[in-house]
């Protein structure tokens, strides 16, 4: 099941996320945007050594999907697959290249469910790992239901079922 982006997305905002979250058969997906002000403090390519050492344990935490996010337990799922990409990452930018003035994280996380019929909801631990995160825009998009939902601290569970 593809997650599609909203063709009106709210623009760059600090301490905010977005999150699409899908459920197709055996296979839960979980989708992330975020400005990297939100997760670190700073949106250029690090330029200190704090900042060098903060781009690392970020990439560290938002590579644990298996720690950011937690299925319901009954569900049996097991995290088969996580990416994360932003332009931080990237040692040096290429010949001729702008560094983008307001850089975002996006990452994916692909888990399999033993029990997709159980899954009911996800915990979602981004608010402990980024304490700078505000508020978490959620979309749910599942084989019988589709829903939005705001998260704010402390809240931190998104429910897939009714």
């Amino acid at each position: 099941m593809a997650i599609q982006a909203n063709a009106t997305e709210e623009a760059h905002v600090h301490g905010l996320m977005h999150i699409n979250v899908a459920i197709d058969k055996q296979v839960l997906t979980i989708q992330l945007e975020s400005p990297l002000d939100s997760l670190l403090g700073f949106e250029n390519k690090p330029k200190t050594t704090t900042q060098r050492l903060a781009v690392d344990a970020m990439s560290k935490q938002m590579n644990d999907g298996a720690a950011l996010f937690k299925p319901s337990i009954a569900a049996q799922c097991k995290l088969t697959k996580a990416t994360v990409e932003s332009a931080v990452f990237q040692a040096t930018a290429p010949a001729g290249d702008k560094e983008e003035p307001h850089a975002d994280l996006d990452a994916s996380y692909e888990f399999t469910c033993a029990q997709p019929d159980k899954l009911t909801s996800v915990e979602i631990g981004l608010f402990q790992a980024f304490p700078r995160l505000q508020k978490i825009e959620v979309q749910v998009a599942g084989p019988k239901k589709q829903s939005k939902t705001s998260l704010s601290r402390p809240a931190n569970t998104v429910k897939l079922k009714s």
